[in-house]
């Protein structure tokens, strides 16, 4: 028997090309793009690491009172699945969610513990379910937490090898989304505080010359502008920049 032909060889195998897939999407996650993006990429790398997945969505709730929605999905039919769960008030991506654990379920386990989920599911074909917990601090709203689905047609299309692998992928995604959205927070502050700073010189200049013009003080020059601004209702800024205009264009 050679080493190809020893059991579990091929799987070895496909863990590897998943993990190399990972190593992609992180990097993908890392990039500066919105967090539905971000999620989009989640499902699409789970895909691809999970290979008794055929399709693959993104449950999310946010501590706000919301109702679940499905954030992302490879297929138009995993939507509806995962809706049918949320009507029902119960199934794997909630109890995921809400044990912050992986649940791993097929054929009668499923129609035993959520008949109605189970039976909507069924008549897509699907048969087996892997979630696992997806929690993003740090985004809009405070902490986003959710599950990542996983479906297939088989009822051993997952082991715990897909849990584990799993696990990995919205443990790490989690942790470099959250990462990628904290950066991008902190560089629209930065590019907040440029813009205030650059707003600020100009109506010092806008000030420095209605001080020369009027022989009057800076506080008085600044009610000047401010008096202009209201009169006008236009922001401070732009009266700023109309009066350093006109000096450059006379």
């Amino acid at each position: 028997m050679t080493a190809d032909e020893l059991p579990g060889a091929s799987r070895l195998d496909e863990t590897t090309e998943a993990l190399e897939d990972l190593e992609q999407m992180w990097d993908a996650l890392a990039g500066e793009e919105p967090l539905s993006n971000s999620l989009q990429r989640l499902v699409d790398a789970a895909l691809k690491v999970v290979t008794g997945a055929d399709a693959v969505s993104v449950t999310v709730t946010v501590h706000s009172g919301l109702n679940p929605k499905t954030a992302a999905s490879s297929h138009e039919w995993a939507v509806i699945v995962d809706k049918n769960q949320y009507e029902a008030g119960d199934g794997p991506c909630l109890e995921a969610a809400r044990i912050r654990e992986p649940v791993l379920v097929s054929g009668k386990q499923a129609f035993a513990r959520w008949p109605q989920f189970a039976a909507d599911a069924a008549r897509y074909g699907v048969h087996a379910y892997l979630s696992t917990p997806l929690a993003l601090t740090g985004v809009e709203n405070g902490q986003l937490i959710g599950a990542l689905n996983v479906y297939g047609f088989q009822t051993d299309s997952f082991d715990r090898l897909d849990e584990a692998l799993l696990r990995l992928v919205t443990t790490t995604a989690s942790a470099t989304i959250t990462n990628a959205q904290r950066y991008l927070k902190m560089r629209d502050v930065a590019d907040h505080m440029r813009t205030a700073m650059a707003s600020r010189a100009e109506i010092e200049q806008a000030k420095g010359v209605l001080m020369a013009v009027h022989g009057i003080t800076a506080e008085e020059a600044f009610d000047k502008l401010v008096a202009q601004s209201q009169r006008t209702n236009t922001k401070l800024i732009v009266i700023a920049r109309q009066l350093l205009a006109s000096l450059r264009n006379s």
